[in-house]
């Protein structure tokens, strides 16, 4: 809806529209019982939801309890103050990179993808790099004009650059699933400032990093040239790796 000072405004919905209801979960360091569901409600109320009320607990090891409680709140949403990373470039198909790729480049865009530091989970990685790619859609593996080096997961970030150079890359994917102490945020940080030492600007690969818990909005504080949250396809990759090295180029 739309206020009398013009701005877009949205209220959660629960039961009825507008009615401000939401579901929130989290977990306290107490055991399970009336005064552990008695901490849960008191922490739902300073965190804004009048009533609140308790829909589940559970134990969860010794000395944890989890919750899930139930509210409504009085915020509101201004749909109009709302920032995100737009997509700049066109879609393309499989077909269209590789005819684009063969064309200007004249030969294979090299592509190396790792996961750094201690993580371990290739999943989201491999979504992206292994030909039988995620729901239905083919991985970069798949397009005959890219060269796809995946070192695979715990890659320390001097092989990461020592691979890079190696392949003679056009792009570093690198996926970081582990969030524990903004671990995510120290590993992207520590690869881009190896890559800013090693490797001058004209020489240096295109750095993309992905994972579910990243702010799209924080390339230029991590040193990196693009973020992918979730939900991101191959073909979303490969056609920002064809406008950013190819397109965006030509064009300037």
């Amino acid at each position: 809806m739309t206020d009398v000072v013009g701005r877009q405004v949205v209220r959660p919905y629960g039961d009825t529209t507008g009615d401000g209801m939401v579901q929130v979960s989290f977990t306290l360091p107490v055991r399970l019982d009336k005064r552990a569901e008695g901490a849960a409600l008191q922490l739902a109320a300073k965190m804004g939801l009048d009533p609140a009320m308790l829909v589940h607990s559970r134990q969860m090891g010794d000395g944890f309890t989890f919750f899930v409680v139930y509210g409504r709140v009085n915020h509101l949403v201004d749909l109009s103050k709302v920032e995100v990373v737009e997509r700049d470039f066109p879609l393309l198909s499989a077909k269209e990179v590789n005819a684009v790729v063969k064309r200007r480049m004249r030969r294979k865009l090299s592509v190396v993808g790792a996961c750094i530091g201690t993580d371990a989970h290739t999943v989201g990685i491999d979504a992206i790099l292994n030909v039988k790619g995620i729901a239905g859609e083919k991985g970069l593996e798949y397009y005959r004009e890219l060269r796809v080096t995946n070192l695979g997961a715990q890659v320390s970030v001097p092989d990461l650059v020592e691979a890079a150079r190696a392949e003679r890359a056009d792009a570093v994917l690198v996926s970081q699933v582990v969030t524990q102490r903004d671990a995510h945020l120290h590993n992207t940080r520590e690869m881009s400032a190896a890559f800013r030492e090693a490797l001058p600007a004209g020489r240096r690969p295109l750095l993309v990093v992905g994972g579910p818990r990243f702010d799209e909005k924080m390339a230029g504080e991590l040193g990196v040239d693009r973020i992918f949250g979730r939900g991101t396809t191959p073909g979303e990759v490969a056609s920002y790796l064809v406008h950013a090295l190819i397109t965006k180029k030509v064009g300037a």
